[in-house]
């Protein structure tokens, strides 16, 4: 199965846009958000037939009745709120923002998931604690660096993640 991992778009719809028509492209079958979208207007650019999209909330997502009643016009889209827990194709997955990196570490090594997603801190990264991959996308944010302007794909198969360049001309 094929994952999409996309954090920190921060009303960036045209990021979002390519970052979600890649997924599609690529044959994702879930997208997971790890939040900071800012405001509701940039939801229905995670709508794509085909891809159901899970979502936690970041630091930066302060509308929350906004943010909620977009989602539920999303066809296969669900917000979590802060923290969500998550099983596809027998795989478990912990989802958060991550604003405190000591949380990240502590859900990667108490060996209750097989994959840790966050975002916040707008650098890609791939590591392993133990049998746990954690996984941070990259971010849309306009003053990212490039490299770090990034999604990220999980072959559950596999367990191999690839990280796709994000260009836009904004």
């Amino acid at each position: 199965m094929q994952i999409g991992i996309i954090s920190d778009t921060h009303d960036n719809v045209a990021a979002t846009r390519v970052a979600m028509d890649r997924f599609d492209e690529r044959g994702v079958d879930t997208a997971i958000h790890c939040g900071d979208f800012v405001a509701p207007p940039l939801i229905p650019e995670l709508d794509r037939d085909g891809i159901d999209v899970h979502a936690v909330r970041g630091n930066n997502d302060g509308e929350r009745e906004g943010l909620a009643a977009a989602f539920e016009s999303l066809d296969g889209g669900r917000l979590h709120g802060r923290f969500a827990e998550l099983e596809f194709d027998g795989r478990r997955f912990a989802v958060l923002h991550g604003e405190e990196k000591p949380v990240v570490d502590a859900l990667a090594s108490c060996g209750e998931y097989d994959y840790v997603c966050y975002g916040h801190w707008h650098r890609r990264e791939e590591r392993s604690v133990g049998d746990t991959l954690v996984v941070n996308p990259g971010a849309q944010f306009p003053t990212v660096p490039r490299e770090h302007r990034t999604v990220a794909i999980v072959d559950t198969d596999s367990d191999a993640v690839e990280f796709l360049e994000i260009e836009t001309s904004v």
